[in-house]
């Protein structure tokens, strides 16, 4: 038996522990809220959102944005879905309210599916009203005449709805202008050119439609500085001139290398002939010998060629004088 006056008490907190029960099941304030906001939702699909783990704080907020803007097509179960599939309900209905103010043609389908996608639905409605400009690193380009040029450009581009599911992002677009603006300076005859009239690569990028198949329309492009960098040119000479000049040396090295290896050949062949004619005078004598003995060499045939070989060496002393011997002196002792 419980003691009456503590039976006060237990009735106290057993009906403030059943109305946290029920207010955390079924959110009358909220459910007020709607009502005096003129959205339609009883408390028993509140309570079945709980049990369906859907939150009514995400939901019923949503539905009364979207009916104080006129969006009446959108219903409780599209936005029950919509968030059980992982998507963001409160920016899927602020895009819609903002671009229902700005006149921008937004179904709650493409909105839907912008969302599940992943990209910002509600940053690409605001980027449709108010256009983002977005600036290029510097972009590196040679022009006809080698001078390097390194500019910088403002691309200013707009969301396209219609291309966020599958369009390119704006990486994409920065890489085509940057193409764009070498393709440009590139076909340039002289880089003074292109100081001179830094508009015609604006214009001749804009006619090339770089944002086909991206997710951004490219409203203008605005070079914002052109910086002279090398003579590309001049340098490619020089190393063309280095490198002729170095295989040039290493031909002559070459012809080198072989007309000394010539001579080293021609050297060893003079020496084995001298080696020949060597060996072969020392045969002479004994040849001499062979021919006294066998008797077809005389005395006197030997006396003429020694006769013949004086006079030789008279005739050679008189065709080469010897500068340091006197003109009196005998020309052999």
């Amino acid at each position: 038996m419980i003691d009456a006056s503590v039976l006060p008490f237990v009735l106290t907190g057993g009906s403030i522990v059943l109305l946290a029960v029920f207010f955390h099941y079924v959110p009358f304030f909220l459910w007020l809220s709607a009502k005096v906001s003129g959205v339609h939702i009883s408390l028993v699909q509140l309570f079945l959102m709980r049990i369906r783990n859907v939150p009514p704080y995400t939901i019923v907020p949503a539905m009364i944005e979207a009916h104080k803007a006129g969006l009446k097509t959108i219903t409780r179960d599209e936005l029950e879905a919509h968030y059980m599939a992982g998507g963001h309900v409160e920016k899927v209905v602020h895009a819609l309210v903002s671009a229902s103010k700005a006149n921008i043609e937004l179904s709650f389908q493409m909105a839907t599916g912008i969302d599940l996608a992943g990209r910002d639905v509600f940053e690409a409605v605001q980027m449709s009203v108010n256009p983002k400009v977005i600036d290029t690193p510097p972009v590196t380009a040679v022009a006809k005449d080698g001078i390097q040029l390194i500019a910088k450009a403002r691309v200013t581009v707009r969301a396209n709805i219609r291309q966020l599911v599958g369009g390119a992002g704006e990486d994409t677009v920065l890489a085509r202008v940057g193409e764009g603006i070498v393709s440009s300076i590139g076909s340039s005859e002289n880089h003074k050119s292109v100081l001179e009239n830094p508009d015609s690569i604006s214009k001749l990028v804009l006619r090339k439609g770089l944002d086909a198949g991206t997710a951004f329309e490219i409203l203008s492009i605005d070079i914002a500085d052109i910086d002279i960098g090398r003579n590309i040119g001049a340098s490619l000479q020089i190393d063309q001139a280095n490198a002729d000049k170095n295989i040039a040396q290493a031909k002559a090295e070459e012809r080198r290398a072989m007309a000394v290896a010539l001579e080293q050949e021609m050297k060893a062949k003079a020496e084995e002939a001298r080696a020949n004619v060597i060996q072969a005078e020392a045969e002479v004598p004994k040849a001499m010998a062979d021919a006294f003995r066998s008797g077809n060499l005389g005395i006197m045939d030997y006396y003429r060629m020694k006769n013949i070989q004086a006079d030789t060496v008279m005739r050679e002393s008189i065709a080469h004088p010897d500068p340091n011997k006197s003109l009196n002196e005998p020309l052999s002792k």
